[in-house]
């Protein structure tokens, strides 16, 4: 299943991957439990499931649902597997945004300003990767960090994403959608815009453990912008932003308050 869905994990040696695989089960476990907790009936819409199975189709070079199904029955892996698993992710990120939506905060009047400023120089957005991990009680930032930037210098950003990433985008090594330079906080905006295609930044402090961003893409659009379904799209990839990072907070709060048994 996690070969199929991110075929990078094959670089991974056989103990890599199955440490790799005990992480994602481990995670899926802990959501599906807190799942049955908050929802008595938990089902997913048919439009959000749709959206998430195109992300995850589209990041393997697939066109459509039809190749992906093809693809996956080349992969020995049957697709309703696939449609329950990304329906614990969907319903995973319902719960979050339940917990959270009362304490997303959108500016939207700077967003406006910003708006219409890109109407006359462009809108910048950068396609990105991220690793986000966390570190353990006596083990410094600095000496965690080194040891990902060596596994990105020899096996890749991708590879260093699958080993050491605690975001669920570890599973698409890494892999972010295009997003818009002005929904991003102003301390991320100014670290990325000295950053160049395919340089990758230092660790950024977020909720929950460290970030680190690599600009695999920039571009710059300009456009006539219909200015209310531009300031629609950048609230919602503002309050995505702030919700992943809540996810993460989520997580780490409940994974360690449960009784987890490796063996």
């Amino acid at each position: 299943y996690l070969d199929a869905l991110n075929p990078g994990i094959k670089n991974l040696s056989k103990d890599e991957q199955i440490k790799f695989s005990k992480k994602s089960i481990i995670k899926e476990k802990i959501k599906k439990n807190e799942i049955l907790k908050t929802f008595e009936n938990p089902t997913v819409r048919a439009q959000l499931l749709e959206n998430f199975l195109k992300k995850i189709y589209l990041n393997i070079g697939l066109k459509n649902l039809n190749e992906f199904k093809k693809y996956l029955i080349l992969k020995n892996v049957e697709y309703k597997y696939v449609e329950k698993k990304i329906e614990n992710e969907a319903l995973w990120n319902e719960l979050i945004y339940i917990k959270f939506k009362d304490k997303l905060r959108v500016n939207e009047k700077n967003l406006r300003e910003k708006i219409n400023k890109n109407i006359n120089e462009g809108s910048k957005s950068y396609l990105l990767s991220e690793i986000v991990f966390e570190i353990d009680k006596n083990e410094k930032v600095e000496k965690k960090y080194e040891k990902i930037k060596k596994t990105i210098i020899d096996e890749g950003f991708s590879n260093a994403a699958i080993k050491y990433s605690i975001s669920e985008t570890s599973k698409m090594s890494g892999v972010l959608d295009w997003i818009d330079e002005n929904s991003l906080n102003e301390n991320v905006k100014k670290i990325l815009a000295s950053k160049k295609r395919n340089e990758y930044t230092q660790p950024i402090t977020v909720p929950g453990g460290f970030l680190i961003l690599k600009i695999n893409d920039i571009k710059i659009t300009k456009l006539k912008i219909n200015i209310q379904q531009e300031l629609n799209k950048l609230t919602n990839e503002t309050k995505n932003y702030q919700l992943n990072k809540f996810s993460v907070l989520h997580f780490n709060k409940i994974k360690n308050n449960s009784d987890i048994n490796e063996i």
